[in-house]
């Protein structure tokens, strides 16, 4: 017996309604009642799960216990628009011209939900797998802290004995076409708070004086200059940027009493969070002997490398991107940081979605052609899985 007949979700137009909720983190805004109420129409069983005031979302088709568990995960907030009046259209109203969705999040990553929320609602009423079952996780809380949702979701799964058996991340992977590239890995974070104390005193009289500035750039020239590592199979070498440095210091002829830096590490597998908080450490401890000047060091990880080693996986992703666009993904680590990051804690992750030229950017848009494109990857992806 055949099953009934659905009309097929449209991406496109699911992707304009979520770009029409101004779900700016941690706000929501009705862009996680669009998912659920598409999700439950279709049969799945859809839980809420906030946490400090972030909204998560997780839904699932079938048994908990199914023999084959796949997922998806991504997130629904977005960051702040910018200066409104530059943008060339409305940046929350899902305009659609010349075939190009224009809005804040159309790239990052409305679209890639909306392409597999389509994919798997489509695939469990045409083809439901007597034996599987399909996840679906959401958060609004990527684009900023990152603590309370794909983190609070995966603590709540635990407590409630839910899994998946792997997971795909819908976020835009592409640099210049769809297909060009997936996502496997990705570096580690670790973030860096330093604080140099001194004493204030007259720049005319600096033997009254300790100043802070010295040490503190004594230390960060050190670190600047000193080679981490020269990247290793899978990744590029690690990356130290210094992003500020203040004293707060308004007078030119004040020695001040207190200076602080922040610098950022995005680390291969060559190396840890706590390993390089430790050789951070040792580095003031060494600069604060030779310049009298204290320094003190607080250290945030916000995620440490990993890899998902090639593999059946892997190679269902990849072989699926290709049959769609002709091209072969490259399996990259490269970029910054996802919720991938959490998930490989669980199973093996991989992340493919669009194109990401204007991520984050003014006049965020994405050619709906490749929306359509992206459900039907992920459409094939999950056929060949319960295949």
């Amino acid at each position: 017996m055949s099953a009934a007949p659905f009309s097929p979700v449209d991406p496109v137009d699911l992707t304009a309604r979520l770009i029409r909720c101004p779900s700016v983190t941690p706000a929501d805004a009705g862009a996680l009642d669009l998912a659920a109420a598409l999700l439950e129409e279709a049969g799945f069983a859809v839980t809420r799960i906030p946490r400090n005031g972030v909204p998560n979302l997780f839904a699932r088709w079938g048994a908990r216990d199914a023999t084959r568990r796949f997922g998806f995960n991504g997130h629904t907030d977005v960051v702040p628009v910018g200066d409104g009046a530059a943008w060339q259209r409305d940046p929350f109203g899902g305009e659609i011209v010349d075939g190009v969705l224009w809005g804040r999040g159309a790239t990052d990553m409305k679209s890639g939900v909306a392409a597999f929320l389509a994919a798997a609602v489509d695939f469990v009423r045409r083809t439901p797998p007597a034996d599987g079952a399909v996840v679906v996780t959401l958060t609004g809380d990527e684009e900023g802290p990152a603590r309370d949702g794909t983190r609070a979701i995966l603590d709540w799964m635990a407590a409630q004995g839910e899994g998946m058996d792997v997971c795909l991340v819908g976020e835009p992977t592409c640099p210049e076409a769809l297909g060009q590239m997936m996502k496997v890995g990705r570096r580690g974070s670790i973030t860096a708070y330093i604080t140099a104390q001194g004493v204030q005193g007259h720049v005319a009289y600096p033997h009254r004086a300790r100043n802070p500035l010295h040490g503190l750039t004594a230390l960060l020239g050190r670190l600047v200059t000193w080679p981490l590592d020269a990247g290793t199979a899978h990744f590029d070498p690690s990356s130290l940027q210094i992003t500020t440095i203040d004293c707060g210091n308004p007078a030119n002829n004040v020695i001040p009493a207190e200076a602080r830096a922040t610098l950022n590490i995005r680390f291969n597998d060559a190396h840890t969070g706590t390993s390089l908080s430790e050789w951070l450490r040792s580095h003031a401890a060494a600069v604060e002997e030779e310049t009298g000047i204290r320094l003190s060091l607080r250290t945030e990880i916000s995620g440490e490398s990993f890899l998902t080693a090639p593999g059946d996986f892997t190679e269902l992703v990849a072989a699926a991107v290709e049959a769609e666009t002709g091209l072969r993904p490259e399996a990259s680590t490269s970029g910054g940081t996802s919720d991938a990051r959490f998930i490989k804690d669980l199973c093996p992750v991989v992340e493919f979605g669009l194109v990401g030229q204007t991520m984050h950017q003014v006049d965020e848009r994405v050619p709906t052609a490749q929306i359509e494109t992206l459900k039907a990857i992920y459409g094939r992806i999950l056929a060949q899985y319960f295949a």
